[in-house]
């Protein structure tokens, strides 16, 4: 009980510092805009979907990844 009067108390002091300012209000726009870029564009550019590239139906690709998981060295 008293934990989840800590993370009350710890939540609504974040949420009325952002809340009253706008600074931090901007800071949040500009974090959320960073995140937005690293997670999607960068996605995107760098990390192609291998799986559909080479194959052509699910079973396929299924398969490729039983065998790449299953491989003994």
């Amino acid at each position: 009980m008293a934990n989840n009067n800590i993370i009350s108390k710890v939540f609504h002091f974040y949420y009325d510092g952002f809340n009253n300012s706008s600074l931090a209000k901007k800071l949040l726009i500009i974090i959320a805009i960073k995140l937005l870029i690293m997670f999607f564009v960068l996605k995107l550019l760098f990390f192609p979907n291998f799986l559909k590239s080479k194959f052509n139906n699910d079973n396929e690709r299924s398969n490729y990844v039983i065998e790449q998981l299953t491989k003994t060295k």
